[in-house]
């Protein structure tokens, strides 16, 4: 008999106490015998084509979601016949009705007896309309999963409940064991969360017909998925090969020194989906979204959820929700993202990140060892270290080599990083500023002689963890999609309410990201981007030209944000360029040869209709440190006080503003010391240790992050350094890339 038969026909207990069945499953959050099924679930791109026009859409849900409405309503879409297991097999395979066998059987037999007819089933071709128990026979759905696409009608729990008041429905396996129906249905979901290849959210009264034209949808976009794309599209006389996901995020940059991007658009949820959102949990939510992002024959569902909540849990963030809302003032709102353990708005993306990479090595690679190459400007390069660390370590394969300027970032930021220990992670400070790090890394990518050299003679390649490798990026559009759906669920704003998001700007990898959640459908009036005293990205929204030439680095209190080449730029003209590479290529290539380069006007526009821009000097960014911390108590770093001096300078205050709080005061207290002291003490000769000490007396909102704390008293272990040399750099890259 199937475990999973067995599990569900042991003994129920309708409230859930400590001993019942729901409760002892939901324990054990693996899922006991449905630890095995995921594999039995799997589909490879080959097997999908395989199929061919034989591959079934298969419809699973709760009983009552409408699966064979909405079945023959899709059939009649697609001009493919349906089936519907309990009308057209069950009842005449077994010459009576279903509720009636299922009196003659009891529970326990039912289950098993459904599972063996419907092996027994052979259909191609068709819409298949399974029953609300069919998912509970792990034998019978590994066939029928294989056999197709395997569609998930996700309807609120509620809205089951109350068509299955309304249609009195008697056959509903458990239903006589004295289980509420709603322990009944909570308890299948996570059989439902087993088999899905496709999730269709349900809005409430949403119609069958509205449901079958979203699931035709999802199908199609299943079916003729284009893979990924550079942003430069490639060379012309080359036919383009599928890149899946896992691909793109071992290579991290294009072979043509362009950036990935989706290639067939971008999702969209609508607001009736999005409402369906609001009371799950920031993983829950996540899974969502990425559901949307990421082809299930690249990773499947089953595998991004247990990624989530490996990535997210509670020991890592010192926050429960992650990524927490604080309310200031005048309508201004922090999403506070540094909770994570390098307390830095990077690890909400690099403690996922790595778990895509080992898998992508596991699935892609073609060597035995990747090295990943990374260029920062303080935040990266710890929560690189920390996220690989924790979620590769396992995976001996992988090494990590930060860049940093070595004049350019904090002392705990280069505390944080130097102090990293383990045996595949080297950090290298160079005699430079971040633009001249980033730009030798690209030069390090394109260097095909190089890259010969360590795949012959090492059996290595190199990859990127920075935001140009859309692995990393993807995981920052979970947070602002996130941050609308909390704020509507908490009251402080009505859903559908639009708001502005602020984001502290420098390789534009994070307002990118809130423009994608504004492209998905969160309802975002403007994006504004904050600059210090680099402001190249500031001057480029406003008039279209953005300008290198001439211009240099300067150093400020908000190091991370002191960039002038910002490297995901590149994707967002691309988008607005109509995903045309040719108009890429030609604004790179004026940009690379004379420092200057136009927009086009279609780009110009659309830029004006997404986005405001300021810059904050660092006498602003004082100031709005000063009376924020007055007026409030709570202690901004200098990234979060340059986005809310530029949401002050052009922001609507009658409009909620959400100002993204990127990193945790305490790791650039030496540069805030110096706002609220003016006995021109020198706090540059202060220790690790007493800026931390300082940092606690400064203030207790937000509370001293743990993790930094603990991270004061850890021995310095990298002290490499290098001058700003290619030959010198590569040197480098080669001998720890022999040494892993």
């Amino acid at each position: 008999m199937s475990r999973c038969v067995a599990l569900l026909c042991a003994p129920w207990r309708s409230t859930g106490g400590s001993g019942s069945l729901l409760t002892c499953f939901r324990r054990r959050r693996d899922w006991l015998a449905l630890r095995t099924v995921t594999r039995d679930a799997r589909k490879t791109w080959q097997d999908w084509h395989r199929l061919g026009k034989k591959a079934n859409i298969v419809l699973m849900g709760s009983p009552g979601c409408g699966k064979t409405t909405v079945g023959q309503a899709l059939a009649s879409q697609l001009g493919i016949p349906a089936v519907d297991v309990d009308d057209d097999h069950l009842e005449p395979y077994w010459g009576m009705a279903v509720s009636n066998k299922l009196k003659e059987l009891g529970d326990k037999q039912f289950l098993e007896e459904e599972g063996n007819a419907l092996l027994n089933l052979e259909v191609e071709g068709s819409i298949l309309s399974l029953t609300g128990s069919n998912p509970l026979h792990v034998k019978a759905m590994s066939k029928v999963t294989r056999s197709g696409v395997v569609v998930f009608l996700d309807v609120a729990k509620d809205s089951i409940m109350n068509r299955l008041n309304v249609m009195k429905i008697d056959r509903i396996v458990g239903q006589r064991s004295g289980a509420s129906m709603s322990d009944i249905l909570e308890y299948r979901q996570d059989f439902y969360q087993t088999w899905y290849d496709i999730r269709i959210i349900c809005e409430e009264d949403e119609t069958q017909e509205s449901i079958a034209k979203k699931v035709a949808a999802a199908v199609d976009q299943f079916t003729h998925d284009e893979g990924f794309i550079s942003s430069r599209g490639g060379a012309d006389d080359i036919p383009r090969a599928y890149v899946s996901f896992l691909d793109v995020v071992l290579k991290g940059l294009a072979p043509d020194g362009g950036l990935y991007l989706r290639g067939s658009g971008r999702p969209r949820f609508t607001p009736g989906e999005l409402k369906r959102l609001l009371d799950l949990d920031f993983r829950e939510r996540s899974l969502r979204v990425l559901e949307r992002w990421i082809h299930p024959l690249d990773l499947r569902p089953q595998e991004i959820r247990s990624f989530l909540y490996k990535s997210y849990k509670r020991n890592l963030f010192a926050s429960p929700e992650v990524a927490p809302i604080r309310k200031l003032i005048n309508n201004h709102y922090i999403l506070e993202l540094f909770h994570g353990p390098t307390a830095s708005f990077k690890d909400a993306s690099l403690q996922l990140m790595p778990r895509f990479f080992t898998k992508a090595m596991q699935t892609c690679a073609d060597v035995s060892k990747y090295l990943i190459v990374v260029a920062t400007s303080g935040d990266t390069g710890g929560a690189v270290l920390d996220g690989f660390s924790r979620h590769a370590a396992a995976d001996a394969r992988v090494g990590v080599m930060v860049l940093y300027p070595r004049h350019g970032i904090s002392k705990i930021q280069h505390h944080q990083m130097a102090t990293m220990d383990g045996p595949n992670i080297k950090v290298v400070g160079v005699d430079s500023d971040f633009d001249y790090c980033q730009s030798i890394i690209k030069q390090v990518f394109n260097d095909e002689e190089l890259a010969d050299w360590m795949k012959q003679e090492l059996d290595c390649r190199l990859s990127a963890a920075n935001s140009i490798n859309w692995g990393r990026l993807l995981p920052q559009v979970l947070y602002h999609v996130s941050a609308y759906l909390e704020m509507a669920r908490m009251g402080q704003i009505s859903f559908g309410q639009p708001v502005d998001l602020c984001v502290p700007t420098g390789n534009f990898g994070n307002i990118l990201s809130a423009y994608y959640a504004k492209e998905m459908g969160i309802p975002v009036r403007r994006l504004i981007c904050a600059s210090n005293a680099n402001h190249a990205l500031t001057d480029f929204i406003k008039n279209g030209v953005y300008t290198l030439a001439g211009q240099s680095v300067q150093r400020t209190a908000s190091p991370s944000i002191d960039i002038l080449q910002s490297s995901n730029l590149e994707r967002l003209i691309f988008h607005l360029a109509g995903e045309d590479s040719k108009t890429v290529r030609k604004f790179y290539s004026t940009l690379q040869r004379e420092g200057v380069a136009a927009a086009p006007a279609q780009v110009w526009e659309a830029v004006q209709e997404h986005f405001l821009a300021g810059y904050a000097t660092e006498e602003d960014c004082e100031a709005i440190t000063q009376s924020t911390f007055k007026a409030t108590g709570y202690m901004m770093d200098p990234h979060t006080a340059v986005g809310r001096s530029v949401a002050c300078a052009v922001g609507d205050s009658s409009i909620p503003t959400v100002i993204s709080g990127t990193a945790h005061y305490a790791k650039f207290v030496d540069k805030i010391l110096p706002y609220f002291h003016s006995s021109g003490q020198d706090f540059n000769s202060l220790s690790v240790v007493e800026l931390m000490e300082k940092a606690a007396e400064l203030s207790r909102q937000p509370g001293l992050h743990p993790y930094l704390e603990a991270m004061v008293n850890k021995p310095i272990v990298h002290d490499d350094y290098l001058p700003a040399n290619y030959e010198d750099i590569t040197k480098a890259i080669a001998e720890f890339a022999a040494q892993l």
